[in-house]
């Protein structure tokens, strides 16, 4: 069973989902651009058996709040904020994509409060070419200024982000598309090059993997987390 709800942090509301059992040990999972927590539902069902799973509308998503400042260091704030609201001190951490950087800075922001940390197809800090997406007509389930903010530091990272990635203490499943991804292979095996000891595993079904490949991807998830955490 999911249940919806809400806290503030910095000033802007976050929605996020719970599934799971309260004593179970905590996995908080951060979804891509322009997602919600529900993509997550059919993943977070199955950790659920045994997890308390927390799934974020980031900021400029779903049901949370969208303040018009955009940036992936305020969707690591606002995730800190979370955790620590949740009364987290330590916790996994799953991300995909956008997600999955958000993810990534977390860790590296809060060494010791991450245990495991789960990356879903996302390439390493490096500069690529840049392009203007366009706009999709009709209303949006997202803030259109979040998606602009948002490309422009992953077209262009900054580069502390690429010191940080060494200074990640968690243990660490990186898990690549393949050649069907747009995120190219070699970018997502940079990535986990670039964080401490971490693993590298690639489900070749293009960059949704935890979509397009469930069961594969909750069993090398579940079997990767392994034992409860120590939230």
């Amino acid at each position: 069973m999911v249940t919806r709800r809400f806290v503030g942090v910095g000033g802007v509301r976050l929605a996020y989902r719970v599934w799971g059992p309260p004593e179970g040990p905590p996995v908080v999972m951060l979804p891509a651009l322009g997602e919600v927590g529900d993509d997550w539902a059919t993943v977070a069902a199955e950790l659920a058996r045994e997890r308390r799973v927390y799934a974020v509308d980031l900021r400029g998503h779903g049901d949370s709040g969208r303040p018009g400042a955009y940036s992936l260091e305020l969707m690591r704030a606002d995730v800190l904020g979370l955790l620590d609201a949740l009364g987290l001190d330590r916790t996994d951490l799953v991300g995909h994509s956008l997600g999955g950087i958000v993810a990534y800075l977390v860790a590296a922001a809060r060494p010791g409060g991450v245990d495991r940390l789960v990356l879903e197809d996302v390439g390493a800090p490096y500069p690529r070419p840049a392009t203007t997406p366009e706009r999709p007509d009709g209303e949006l389930p997202f803030d259109w200024a979040m998606v602009l903010a948002v490309r422009r530091q992953i077209d262009t990272p900054p580069a502390g982000w690429q010191a940080a990635l060494g200074g990640i203490t968690a243990r660490t499943l990186v898990l690549a598309g393949g050649p069907r991804s747009h995120v190219p292979p070699e970018s997502v095996a940079e990535l986990a090059r670039l964080i401490p000891d971490a693993r590298l595993r690639t489900i070749p079904v293009g960059h949704l993997i935890h979509r397009e490949a469930p069961e594969a991807f909750t069993e090398a998830v579940s079997e990767f987390l392994g034992g409860p955490s120590a939230g």
